[in-house]
């Protein structure tokens, strides 16, 4: 049996090496073919490795906090069903390259959405990517000055299939800003989804710009195939404070 463990860990079948023995012990208690005993052990080490990817994307992912669609406080006055949540955690706006927009106050459970269906994608294996707007622009800013523009740049075009930009319009934002936010929408555009959070209503993102042309081209590469959800309702992290 020692032989059999080291021969699996030098060729990394971990997940094969973690099972084995129940499986063996299984198969003498139960009779097994040997066809179903190989099958069982291949499906132990596939689940291991599929896994093992989903944890590694969602570290990658740099997500906030653990947000499951299935813990959302389902209501139709916050202009969320039951419906919507399965819509939403069947990711077909993904495989189609559409955007989802969660227009909401503060506390209504926008991050809550997004981050959850970025859980669920990097579930789904989706290499997924979860940042603030101010703190993207600062990401950039130090690439820039290191000398790793591009590089940062081409991450987000090539390797990032589903790109959360939370809490969008917080701030006005430079002309700088919004030609790289452009870049950003305009390399994605129909080739990677991108879901946005803000406070702000899709009609007053032009006044967060300094140029109306740029305002107008960022806001039409959002837009054009998105998904706009309004989430209403007061603030729950006011009512868990009124809770304590």
């Amino acid at each position: 049996m020692n032989e059999v463990s080291e021969l699996l860990s030098q060729l990394k079948f971990s997940g094969m090496n973690n099972s084995v023995e129940y499986r063996i012990t299984e198969a003498i208690e139960s009779n097994l073919s040997h066809q179903d005993f190989l099958l069982f052990l291949l499906e132990d080490e596939h689940l291991y490795r599929r896994n093992r990817k989903c944890e590694t994307l969602k570290k990658r992912a740099k997500f906030n906090s653990k947000c499951y669609l299935e813990d959302f406080n389902v209501d139709p006055k916050r202009g969320i069903t039951k419906s919507k949540i399965q819509q939403l955690k069947n990711l077909n706006f993904i495989d189609n390259s559409e955007n989802l927009l969660f227009i909401g106050g503060t506390g209504a459970g926008k991050s809550f959405l997004a981050q959850a269906i970025g859980h669920a994608a990097c579930a789904a294996r989706v290499e997924t990517f979860f940042i603030s707007a101010n703190r993207l622009f600062k990401e950039i800013e130090m690439a820039e000055a290191q000398g790793n523009y591009l590089t940062y740049m081409n991450r987000l075009k090539n390797r990032v299939k589903l790109l959360i930009i939370d809490d969008l319009g917080l701030r006005n934002y430079t002309h700088k800003e919004a030609n790289i936010l452009y870049e950003i929408l305009e390399d994605r555009y129909r080739k990677g989804s991108v879901i946005i959070t803000s406070q702000v209503k899709t009609m007053g993102w032009k006044s967060l710009f300094e140029d109306e042309v740029i305002a107008e081209a960022i806001i039409d590469r959002l837009t054009a195939c998105a998904h706009i959800i309004d989430v209403k309702g007061e603030s729950v992290r006011g009512k868990e404070k009124l809770k304590k």
